[in-house]
């Protein structure tokens, strides 16, 4: 009996350590799997896997909120040109302005506008400065770092991808369209037929460049995004003081004022003269000489 219980009882023990063994192995597995999604969440984030699965941009939930305010919206594999409007207070809109102009020669841009004025002692400054895309964010953050206080800000993007897939396409067409005509021309046997293919080619390259300018222009505000930026002064502004009375700065603007008025009636005079005793005249001079025919008949 003895060892009809010993042998229970080591094959109870050893059932026991496979169904851990079993368990462990469960509770572990899933934690050596990647990720789905084709995205790394970074920082503790974790993928939408459903907005993922429809074929959208997966976001990344639980990660930390953009310091500056403005998402970024830079997008894989789609070309965006992307402008922001900033709008500003600060004691000294002038330096702030300096300071905006150093930022954009640290991150390579450069500045495309600047004005500064000065009205009742209040300064003003509006920038205009283009930025390289990928330094886009950055920019905006030290933007907003500047002295003074941020009153409004917006960023916009226009998504280009597809305009420029279609300039892309058009050209491909237009040059194979070029080297036919090319073809074409060397194997005119008439002046009439190469003439006909020179019209042609003239009109083909015309097409194509205006489609390289807007191909280039295009590529260039995709990879420079626009800022401008507006800066007001906090300093309230000063009231007007009156000035101080000048009995002899009056009485110098009251002659002026008469001798303005003897004008005006001099010149009233000469229109009035014109304009009615002449006719005045005239019409005197009809009735005499209507009066003198008449006499003459009863003398």
């Amino acid at each position: 009996m003895s060892g009809k219980r010993r042998a229970v009882a080591i094959s109870f023990l050893l059932l026991v350590a496979v169904l851990g063994a079993a368990c462990s192995g469960a509770t572990s597995s899933p934690a050596a799997q990647p990720p789905t999604g084709g995205y790394a969440g970074g920082a503790g984030g974790t993928v939408d896997s459903a907005s993922a699965s429809k074929g959208n941009i997966p976001t990344v939930q639980g990660s930390a909120p953009n310091q500056s305010g403005v998402a970024s919206l830079a997008i894989p594999d789609r070309d965006l040109i992307v402008t922001a409007n900033i709008a500003m207070k600060s004691d000294d809109p002038w330096q702030t302005a300096d300071g905006a102009k150093a930022i954009a020669a640290r991150f390579g841009g450069s500045i495309v506008g600047l004005s500064e004025s000065i009205n009742n002692d209040r300064r003003t400054a509006n920038l205009t400065m283009r930025v390289p895309s990928a330094s886009f964010d950055n920019a905006i953050n030290a933007l907003k770092s500047l002295d003074g206080t941020v009153i409004q800000s917006s960023v916009d993007a226009k998504d280009v991808t597809d305009q420029l897939v279609d300039i892309d396409a058009r050209l491909v067409a237009l040059r194979a369209e070029e080297t036919r005509y090319l073809q074409l021309f060397t194997s005119a046997k008439t002046v009439d037929e190469m003439l006909k293919v020179q019209m042609a080619l003239s009109q083909l390259r015309q097409q194509i460049e205006q489609l390289a300018a807007a191909q280039k222009s295009t590529k260039d505000r995709v990879a420079f995004s626009t800022i401008s930026l507006s800066v007001a002064s906090t300093a309230e502004p000063l009231p007007a003081t009156p000035g101080k009375w000048d009995p002899a700065r009056t009485f110098a603007v009251a002659i002026a004022s008469f001798a303005t008025l003897l004008r005006f009636m001099a010149d009233l005079a000469i229109w009035f003269m014109v304009f009615c005793a002449i006719p005045l005249l005239v019409v005197a001079s009809i009735l005499v000489a209507t009066r003198a025919r008449r006499r003459l008949p009863a003398a």
